[in-house]
């Protein structure tokens, strides 16, 4: 049996600005990877504390100005809680999370004193050194019994174990050329967030069970985010959940050679469109197809 005709894509923004150049390219190479009515937008809402309505309008608004079209209805995260629970609870059951206790300013210290050491060069130095994960469960109950706030993190040395041969499908391009079948390695990241208690999930887990629930075929996005595909192929099997192939794509940079911020007003797409640039001249500037 052959594969699928079609690819299904998305483009997923989160609504705590407005959309800039960068988003346009991303937007634009996803929708001309989907076939028709294959192009799925999502709104990544689930920062409560960033996340505006005004600014999803201004998504809408935007992608629509572009030429874009996509399947209805518009996935928000923010209604996804359950989901994303019982995928923490899937986890839990097979002793792949713990609880972190450790404050930003307790982790940055311990980070800081092991870049200092001779081992303490490189990605290792970067990543969350796993001070929690040795607590014992009575010393867990404890903590959270005093209200101690925690996050739930990914055990990635046991994620390697259950997980020995894990890879993906670029077929897009890395940002080093990367292109075919790659080798997946859950230790990138180490032992990153997978939620906290007033977010039922972080980015990582949120991404990886929203694809699989609208049937994502294709990830099409920057080449920026190449390393996450590491630590969502591994949350994919750990789940049991399909694995879609993955296409990264180059950054749109500004004069300076830094991509785009949100931070940038001058350079977002309701700027431009005042300004009176079309989207025929948008979609030249960065490179892509005419619509």
């Amino acid at each position: 049996m052959g594969g699928p005709s079609r690819d299904r894509t998305r483009f997923a923004p989160s609504p705590s600005g407005l959309l800039h150049l960068g988003h346009a390219f991303a937007a634009i190479t996803a929708h001309e990877a989907a076939a028709e009515h294959g192009f799925i937008l999502r709104i990544e809402d689930l920062d409560s504390g960033r996340a505006r309505a005004e600014f999803t309008a201004a998504i809408f608004e935007d992608l629509k100005w572009l030429g874009l079209t996509w399947e209805l209805p518009v996935l928000s995260q923010s209604t996804r809680s359950d989901a994303y629970r019982a995928a923490v609870a899937r986890l839990e059951q097979r002793g792949m999370i713990y609880p972190c206790f450790c404050t930003r300013r307790q982790i940055a210290d311990e980070l800081s004193r092991a870049a200092e050491a001779p081992h303490g060069e490189g990605l290792e130095a970067a990543i969350y050194p796993g001070t929690c994960r040795a607590l014992t469960g009575a010393q867990r109950e404890q903590r959270m019994a005093h209200g101690q706030p925690y996050a739930l993190r990914l055990d990635s040395t046991k994620a390697a174990q259950a997980c020995p041969e894990l890879s993906f499908e670029e077929c897009g391009q890395g940002p080093k050329g990367e292109r075919g079948t790659m080798r997946a390695d859950p230790l990138l990241f180490g032992d990153v967030v997978l939620a906290r208690k007033n977010l039922p999930a972080a980015y990582h887990l949120a991404v990886v069970v929203d694809d699989a629930f609208q049937g994502v075929t294709r990830v099409t996005r920057g080449n920026d985010l190449f390393g996450s595909t590491h630590v969502q192929r591994t949350l994919q099997a750990l789940l049991e959940l399909p694995a879609p192939r993955y296409a990264h794509h180059r950054l749109i940079l500004d004069e300076q050679g830094r991509k785009f911020s949100k931070r940038e007003q001058a350079l977002t797409l309701r700027c431009l469109r005042a300004a009176g640039v079309t989207p025929e001249q948008i979609r030249s500037r960065i490179g892509t197809a005419s619509g």
